[in-house]
């Protein structure tokens, strides 16, 4: 395998080489039962260093990308081993061609109505050879919760794109993953609203700057208050390694 499995501060976070993706997503979807990509952002990775559900979702993914830049400085700050930072939305746009040249399948599930059908309609006008067998909205009532469940088990897609509208966000699948039979499930919350065409992505200068955050915090100025737990980030970093110093 291409992949090689670090931890950052006791979190998993996986080393891929862009060229090895798609071998990698091949062999996913060749092993039976249900596999799931993360995409890992530093917020993420503080989150999953508790005793919680998220962690054990972490801990228990077949691939755990990571998003930001963040996590690769890091990663060389602890003297491990640097691994590839993930731009979510290019990932899932490699992840969807490598489906579409093997042909295979491909459920959306998020997102209201008419934005998951523009989503779907856009997919399909690009990926024309992708099989797209089935989508359901986000926001749904508790009530239709199995026949979500069932209408994924029976379509059994290659990947589960996985959007807004799903309060549990990565650990919904990871809470179920006993209810489906061979599908990846990758969560990413802005997908269905991108490929709908309903919000702009990041800029490819603004991302690769990591500079990502400033333009969240221009949509959304509470999220200024993200740069609390950045900064415990840090002292925990310079803590580890004085304490592998020492040791």
């Amino acid at each position: 395998m291409a992949i090689q499995r670090i931890d950052v501060l006791g979190v998993p976070v996986d080393i891929l080489p862009p060229q090895d993706l798609e071998a990698e997503i091949l062999e996913l979807i060749s092993r039976p039962g249900t596999k799931q990509i993360v995409f890992l952002s530093v917020w993420d990775l503080l989150k999953a260093r508790g005793k919680n559900d998220y962690s054990a979702c972490i801990k228990n993914a077949d691939m755990v990308l990571p998003i930001s830049k963040s996590i690769l400085h890091g990663a060389r700050f602890l003297g491990k081993h640097v691994p590839y930072r993930y731009n979510p939305f290019n990932a899932v746009i490699n992840i969807l061609s490598v489906l579409e040249s093997h042909y295979k399948s491909f459920y959306i599930l998020g997102g209201r109505k008419k934005t998951v059908m523009a989503a779907e309609r856009n997919v399909r006008t690009t990926f024309k050879d992708l099989q797209i067998v089935g989508r359901y909205v986000g926001y749904y009532p508790k009530t239709v919760e199995n026949d979500v469940v069932e209408a994924i088990y029976k379509a059994s897609p290659s990947l589960v794109l996985v959007s807004e509208g799903i309060k549990e966000k990565d650990c919904w699948a990871y809470a179920r993953r006993k209810k489906f039979s061979s599908s990846i499930f990758l969560y990413y919350h802005d997908a269905v609203g991108i490929f709908s065409e309903r919000i702009r992505r990041v800029g490819e200068r603004t991302f690769e700057k990591g500079l990502e955050i400033w333009s969240e915090i221009l949509h959304n100025p509470l999220k200024i208050f993200l740069l609390f737990p950045y900064f415990w980030y840090i002292l925990l970093l310079v803590w580890h390694r004085n304490l592998k110093k020492s040791s």
